[in-house]
């Protein structure tokens, strides 16, 4: 029953990082493991928008995909996704973003996982922990790119 969680203090703004995250689609681009995404249908409910997802991960050889249910919170600046199908016995990421300053924040990432198969556990559990700790740096990253240049 792996679980990671990770505060850093990064000098974007809470609504453009929870934008960052929120666009699932570009993950493929810049995150590590991710090698595919889509999603399959966005739908808006109570002023929240909830993603139906698809994730591929890879890592030497091994590939897996899995879905999530991915709610997104603009007002709270908060995501939260739950796992629907996959390799996973379960899986609960969340992502939340507290104003700092007048452009920074605090980004708190959280994610509780169970592999369904002990191998696969052992194989790529270690590797995910790793990249689990290079989210946070990888999104912000992608913030440095991304609202630094304009684009």
């Amino acid at each position: 029953m792996p679980s990671f969680e990770r505060k850093h203090s990064v000098n974007f703004s809470a609504r453009n990082m929870f934008d960052l995250v929120a666009d699932i689609e570009k993950y493929p681009e810049f995150l590590p493991l991710c090698e595919s995404l889509s999603v399959q249908s966005r739908r808006e409910k109570k002023g929240r928008i909830l993603l139906m997802a698809s994730m591929s991960v890879g890592y030497k050889g091994i590939r897996e995909t899995f879905s999530t249910k991915v709610m997104l919170h603009q007002e709270a600046h908060q995501i939260d996704a739950q796992y629907i199908d996959g390799p996973f016995k379960y899986l609960n990421n969340r992502w939340v973003f507290e104003e700092t300053g007048d452009n920074s924040c605090d980004i708190i990432f959280f994610i509780d996982y169970e592999f369904k198969s002990k191998m696969l556990g052992v194989l790529m559990g270690s590797m995910f922990d790793r990249a689990f700790n290079k989210y946070v740096t990888a999104f912000e990253e992608r913030a440095s790119i991304i609202f630094n240049s304009g684009e």
